[in-house]
């Protein structure tokens, strides 16, 4: 659970911390790495960017575009910045930029022309494919997911192990596409309004620009919630449409609203006593009325009739394009959950059958082992792999780092220790006073109304906690990160990127959030 790293190489944790957040259990890393790495590379490879020969595992871990530390999935940003340095109207600058928010200090530009008469021929292709692909596949996996979590309780070891290799195989092919249209269909579109906004002088109106179109599959989530606790829908209803989010859902340990519907039923009750003014829909319609409001400025401010259109076409792009990322991911969490369901399945038989001591222990087997011939010293294992788990879990890495990273060692914040003011990415535009929450469970049971939100990282679930918060500030994560595009949508300030927002902040302190500069005050000290 701790790779070989590269020391001449830039990691971060950004965005697959999104995916696979904290110290992974040994199935979920045997799951996640493969399949990450070759996502990575599929994307690139669509792009055309990438040879096809290199689009397996390298033997090589120096090599490998996804890693792990100290139980912790990382990405090598050197190696999306190689990848940029051959992207024609792009640069390596440009995709560490959307990967981290920022560009380390010490990469190394090599920009070259090779490929790009490769991407010139798969580039048009594949981005126009690219969302049709993932709706086709989630049009495939969503009633797979409903029937095998039927089948899964009835299921032998056979049956289980056969399951939990299906599931794993599709885990692969939703993060392939998922990856696709990461890569090849929403940067594209998105630095093309970045660029459009700026001749027009409309740098402000971004975050607008971005929000309002519909169609989120983390919105769905939150209108769902709504109406469940105003009786609209059933608990059950609820559940067989997101049961698969929850509690660390990219952790295939982590146990999903399905299999646990109470923090489900405390923000039910927490909806049910919002103003009919807090109605996601309002807060939709609203967004879409700003859109439309600024993308009319925006066209008026174009010179000429062809410009006019090429802005129209990029506006265009940007509402069909953007909610691919959530369709990709509900995808691969579906899969996800699937092979949950077998190995939790697995684990019961194995502690029936006395070679395990508990359900959970199958976690700490891989997915060779759970989904093969199960290893004769499998309590031995699952011993020595917990235990390195929890010391893994007592310190902490740093977001960014080149080579091996420095643990950090949790410490509480004392008043007065850190800087008045923290730095990050503004995500989306907002100024707001408000008593910071900083967010230990992941359960998310502490969260109240009306709590700046403060957090490492979110995954999809965190969108029905958002609705009912002032503001979210998240130490990891760029412009299109989760938290980032949920935030725009539901109308509420975010600040992404802080790094060290979870360690300098402390629940009850007073603060003041400024989404579109990027900055978090603090008023005043929790005593």
């Amino acid at each position: 659970m701790h790779g070989d790293l590269d020391p001449a190489q830039f990691y971060s944790t950004a965005n697959l911390g999104e995916a696979a957040p904290g110290v992974l259990s040994p199935l979920t890393w045997s799951v996640w790495g493969p399949a990450a790495e070759i996502a990575a590379r599929y994307g690139f490879v669509q792009m055309g960017v990438l040879e096809r020969s290199r689009s397996g595992v390298p033997h090589d871990p120096h090599d490998r575009i996804i890693q792990i530390a100290y139980g912790r999935a990382v990405a090598s940003v050197s190696a999306f910045y190689a990848m940029g340095e051959r992207i024609p109207g792009a640069s390596g600058d440009m995709l560490a930029e959307q990967l981290l928010g920022s560009v380390p200090e010490g990469m190394t530009k090599a920009a070259t022309r090779r490929r790009y008469p490769h991407v010139a021929w798969n580039m048009p292709r594949n981005f126009a494919r690219a969302k049709a692909a993932l709706v086709r596949q989630n049009k495939e996996i969503t009633p797979w997911w409903t029937a095998e979590l039927l089948r899964s309780p009835t299921l032998n070891l056979a049956g289980a192990q056969a399951q939990f290799r299906e599931a794993n195989r599709r885990f692969q092919a939703a993060t392939a596409l998922q990856a696709q249209g990461n890569i090849v269909g929403v940067p594209p579109v998105f630095d093309a309004l970045r660029k459009l906004v700026a001749r027009a002088g409309m740098e402000d109106s971004f975050g607008v620009l971005t929000a309002g179109g519909g169609d989120h599959a983390e919105t769905e989530v939150v209108i769902d919630l709504w109406d469940l606790g105003r009786g609209r829908i059933s608990e059950e209803e609820f559940l067989r449409r997101h049961g698969f989010h929850g509690t660390l859902e990219g952790d295939i340990a982590g146990r999903v609203w399905r299999e646990d519907p109470t923090p489900v039923r405390r923000l039910a009750a927490i909806y049910r006593d919002q103003p009919d003014d807090k109605d996601p829909r309002r807060a939709a319609a609203r967004r879409a009325v700003e859109r439309k409001a600024a993308e009319a400025e925006l066209l008026s401010r174009m010179p000429n009739p062809a410009s006019r259109m090429r802005a129209r076409i990029v506006l265009w792009l940007v509402r069909r394009n953007m909610p691919m990322r959530g369709i990709g991911k509900a995808n691969f969490l579906r899969s996800l959950d699937i092979a949950r369901a077998a190995a939790r399945r697995i684990g019961e038989i194995l502690v029936a059958t006395e070679v395990l001591d508990d359900v959970d222990d199958v976690m700490y087997l891989t997915a060779d082992e759970i989904s093969g011939v199960i290893p004769n010293d499998a309590r031995t294992l699952v011993a020595e792999r917990r235990a390195e788990h929890l010391r893994y879990r007592s310190f902490d890495i740093p977001t960014a780092f080149w080579g091996v990273p420095e643990p950090i060692v949790a410490t509480s914040t004392e008043p007065g220790e850190s800087s008045a003011e923290l730095t990050g990415i503004g995500a989306s535009a907002g100024v707001v006073e408000g008593v910071a929450r900083v967010i230990t469970d992941p359960s998310l049971s502490e969260v109240q109304p009306g709590d700046v939100l403060v957090a490492a990282t979110t995954d999809p679930s965190w969108a029905s906690v958002m609705l009912i918060s002032a503001a979210l500030v998240v130490d990891i994560g760029g412009t299109l990160s989760h938290a980032a595009v949920v935030a725009r949508e539901l109308g509420i300030p975010c600040v992404v990127n802080t790094g060290t927002g979870t360690r300098k902040l402390r629940t009850g302190d007073r603060v003041r959030v400024d989404g579109a500069s990027g900055t978090v005050e603090v008023l005043e000290r929790a005593t």
